[in-house]
């Protein structure tokens, strides 16, 4: 589907599953001495080998052996109805059903909208042009309505949600909002306020040379160690790619410092196996007397392009 593929060990079970049955439909077809009939089975046999040994095949875009299965199914219905006119309709449902399930929403709405055209070519010559469009594009609409519904739900959970996507941290949106409600506190309570500007030099490295795998070990390694050593009441969110910034409530510079120092060194403990030693930069960052909301905020910002161009 759209953003909850099936899973692989599913997947396996389809390569398997494809390969034995079309193996064994061609082998059957040998026996019965339909040679003329070999061609395609056998074809689709190795594209579905293809595919399976793609499938397992490390570092490799799932995608690419889902593409092969979709266009095996396609030729076979295509040559089911080319060789045998009275293949029941009913078959036409089979590829649509798989683009549905093998490719994202809108890919398979595209690919199902510019195959019915021939579709409908192929029953032209029938009395049933008008039944099938209709039974047609009711199964489209109906096979779109869960994915539909899925990103749907999916857009109102992001909207809603207050944790960032890829890490247990706080949005900025939500953090610049959590920020804010602290100033305001501190400023008419005569509370103290503190945030550490974290910066994690090697997520940009992580990606490029491991892979997606290897950035969220460092995110995930980062947000654990952080919420461990921290009480329940600091906030820590993400402000951009690489930087967070840690909201210490009731805190001084003394303590800023000491969670500072007691931080730095807790992470420099973390080794991941692709990265190594987790490193970090982090800094303190006090409100100044008589300074306004936007003009701290401005100061964390600066505090974290420089630690990002650096």
């Amino acid at each position: 589907m759209i953003d909850q593929p099936l899973p692989r060990r599913l997947m396996t079970f389809a390569y398997t599953f494809g390969m034995a049955v079309m193996a064994g439909y061609t082998l059957w077809l040998y026996g019965m001495g339909n040679y003329r009939d070999l061609l395609v089975p056998m074809f689709v046999t190795l594209l579905l080998i293809t595919a399976f040994l793609m499938h397992h095949s490390p570092g490799l875009n799932p995608v690419f052996p889902r593409i092969i299965v979709l266009s095996s199914i396609y030729i076979v219905v295509l040559s089911a109805f080319y060789y045998q006119p009275t293949t029941s309709p009913v078959w036409l449902g089979l590829p649509v059903t798989a683009a549905f399930l093998l490719l994202p929403m809108w890919g398979a709405l595209l690919l199902t909208a510019l195959v019915g055209p021939l579709w409908w070519l192929l029953f032209a010559h029938s009395d049933l042009p008008l039944v099938l469009i209709t039974g047609y594009i009711a199964l489209i609409l109906l096979l779109a309505l869960p994915p539909w519904e899925h990103a749907r739900r999916q857009a109102l959970l992001r909207a809603t949600d207050p944790n960032d996507n890829d890490c247990n941290a706080y949005h900025i949106d939500t953090l610049k909002e959590r920020l804010h409600n602290e100033f305001q506190r501190a400023a008419k309570l005569n509370k103290r306020l503190a945030v550490l500007v974290l910066h994690l030099p090697q997520l940009d490295m992580a990606e490029e040379q491991f892979g997606r795998r290897a950035q969220t070990a460092l995110l995930d390694a980062l947000c654990s160690e952080v919420n461990s050593r921290c009480r329940d009441h600091d906030l820590l969110g993400r402000a951009n790619n690489s930087t967070f910034w840690l909201v210490l409530p009731d805190t001084s510079e003394s303590g800023a410092l000491l969670v500072c120092e007691r931080l730095q060194r807790a992470l420099s403990r973390r080794v991941l196996v692709e990265t190594g030693q987790l490193e970090t930069r982090i800094t303190v960052c006090l409100p100044c007397r008589n300074e306004s909301y936007e003009c701290y905020v401005q100061r964390l910002e600066s505090r974290s392009k420089v630690f990002t161009n650096t």
